[in-house]
Formats: structure tokens, C-alpha cells, sequence
């Protein structure tokens, strides 16, 4: 591959599920395999958090001398875009609608990398909702980024397979991972005109809905299997939170038992708090009480069993 002496401006900053933190690979990739990086353009609210950590996109592009541009509308930068005379942008995880006007200016257009087989799970989040809705796959789409959000045409899709048991974490790691080895693998061809990226079918289109800090809280009539989805899809955040007897506790890891009685109840299942839900139960593997670290299901029980009335 010899990369193309004309610039290149990266967008996003790479994180693309909720809570998710990055090394920000593709941006690394872009800069290692000779792309000439005009600028850096990300979206991103640091919070008043002493824990917050800083954007990493800006750390790789402070460490190669490249031009940051943080919190702006994209119209209202357009003409310092312009001035970069950049062929093409790539996005990852930006966060905001890129108006036309913008897209426009790169003779082809931006890409972007897609946490999911377009046109499945178009929006916000979608690695937490393949994981919600029990996705026996999911994937990378590689695609030209349009006006319509996720609805431009696709360069080229990679597939893997669910186990059911991947955390929002190990997800996003994997699937960032295999977007950048699609990106430098394609980038190429989409450069010279020789890759042509084909329409997706609107009528399969499917709509991811955003993640509010509410639905971490756990609901105990629902059904167990659900409730373990969540406990993986919010990882990180909003995390998946419950009072057990008045005790706060974030529930980190669990498993579905074949249970029934009264729903929210508790029963020791193989020395582990276990808690009756509106299908099935779920068996407590791994949780943090407030305040304390984490802790397996059967030291918490050691330590708790009282306050939990059992």
C-alpha cells in the first residue's frame, strides 16, 4: 500500500459505546501507515469529574503535532476544513450530525466506521443493543457517511458472532479493532475510485434509542434474561444499580436460574445471592456495594447475609 500524499481529516474520538474509553487505534493506524492527518475534529464534554479522563484522540494527535479542533459546530469550521485541501475525512464515534456542506468539501466524502451490519441498528448505540436484544451477531460496516444519520452507502461489512456472554467493553474493543483493520484495508481502493460503495435497504432498517442513567436502575419484574443483558450492555455506564434490603449495590456480572416464587425475593443459590425476577431468577456472580470494591456474589453473601435476611 502506498498511502496518498493528500491529507486526511479524522473525526471523532472514538469511543463508541457509552462510558467506553479508548487508545484511539484508528487514528494511530491512519498516522502509522503514512496518512497525513490535517487536523483532528471531535465532539466531547469533559464534565466536572476528577475522574473523567481526557480525550485520548488528543493525546495521539498533541503527540504528532496535529491540529485539534474541540466542541465546534461542523458549519461553523468549514472553512478551515477547506483550508486543509483534505481528499477525504474518516469519523469514528463523532457524536453530531455532519451537515452536507461539510461532507461536501472532501472530493470522497467521510467515512465512517459502524459498529453494526448496516442498515441494522442505525442510531446512538448500537453495540448496547445488540447485546439488549440477544444478537447472535453482530459487526463492523464501513460505510460513506451521509446527511441522513446511518444511512449512507456501504464500502464493506465484516461479521462476527455473539456468544451472549460479551460485556459492552469487550465488544466495543473487538469491533473498534476490526473497523480500523477494515479502514487501512479499504482506504486504498476508495481512494483511487476502485471500491464503490453500494445503497443500503432502508425497509431493514432497524433505530437504536439513546441510553439514559435511568435505565440502569434494575427492575426485578422483569424477565431474568433480560436483566442479565442489561447487566452486560451498561457496563461502565449507566451500570446496572439495586437496593437490596436498603443496601446500594452495582451488579457487575450475573446468570440466569431456573427459579420461580415471589418476584424480588432473595434464596441462596451455590453460595450466592440469588433474587427471584418476572421470569426465571438471577444468580449474583460479581457485584460492588456502595462505597466498597468489587466483590464475587459468594464473599458478598459472607459479609451481607444478614442485611439481605437470609
Amino acid at each position: 500500500m502506498t498511502p496518498t500524499s493528500a491529507p486526511i481529516v479524522f473525526f471523532g474520538n472514538e469511543r463508541l459505546a457509552t462510558g467506553f474509553t479508548t487508545e484511539a487505534p484508528t487514528l494511530t493506524r491512519l498516522i502509522a501507515a503514512g496518512y497525513p492527518v490535517a487536523a483532528v475534529v471531535t465532539n466531547y464534554e469533559a464534565g466536572k469529574s476528577r475522574s473523567v479522563r481526557e480525550l485520548e484522540v488528543a493525546a495521539v494527535a498533541e503527540a504528532h503535532h496535529i491540529p485539534i479542533i474541540i466542541n465546534q459546530k461542523p458549519a461553523a469550521i468549514i472553512e478551515q476544513l477547506k483550508s486543509y485541501h483534505a481528499v477525504a475525512g474518516v469519523l469514528v464515534a463523532y457524536g453530531q450530525i455532519v451537515p452536507q456542506a461539510v461532507i461536501d468539501i472532501f472530493p470522497h466524502g467521510i467515512i465512517n466506521i459502524h459498529p453494526s451490519l448496516l442498515p441494522l441498528h442505525r442510531g446512538p448505540t448500537p453495540i448496547e443493543s445488540a447485546i439488549l436484544q440477544g444478537e447472535r451477531q453482530t459487526g463492523v460496516s464501513l460505510m460513506q457517511l451521509s446527511k441522513a444519520m446511518d444511512a449512507g452507502p456501504v464500502y464493506a461489512h465484516q461479521s462476527i458472532k455473539l456468544s451472549g456472554t460479551e460485556t459492552k467493553m469487550e465488544l466495543t474493543k473487538q469491533l473498534l479493532e476490526i473497523g480500523g483493520d477494515m479502514l487501512i484495508r479499504h482506504l486504498p481502493a476508495i481512494l483511487s475510485g476502485g471500491l464503490t460503495p453500494a445503497p443500503q435497504d432502508s425497509a431493514a432498517a432497524t433505530y437504536d434509542q439513546r441510553i439514559a442513567k435511568e435505565d440502569g436502575i434494575i427492575d426485578w419484574h422483569k424477565p431474568a434474561v433480560q436483566l442479565e443483558r442489561e447487566i452486560r450492555a451498561y457496563a461502565g455506564w449507566p451500570k446496572s444499580k439495586a437496593s437490596l434490603h436498603g443496601l446500594e449495590v452495582i451488579i457487575t456480572k450475573a446468570h440466569v436460574v431456573d427459579i420461580s416464587g415471589i418476584v424480588s425475593s432473595p434464596i441462596i443459590i451455590g453460595r450466592k445471592p440469588t433474587y427471584v425476577c418476572g421470569e426465571q431468577g438471577l444468580a449474583i456472580d460479581m457485584i460492588k456495594p456502595a462505597g466498597k470494591k468489587e466483590m464475587t456474589g459468594e464473599a458478598f453473601l459472607a459479609g451481607y447475609r444478614r442485611v439481605l435476611g437470609l
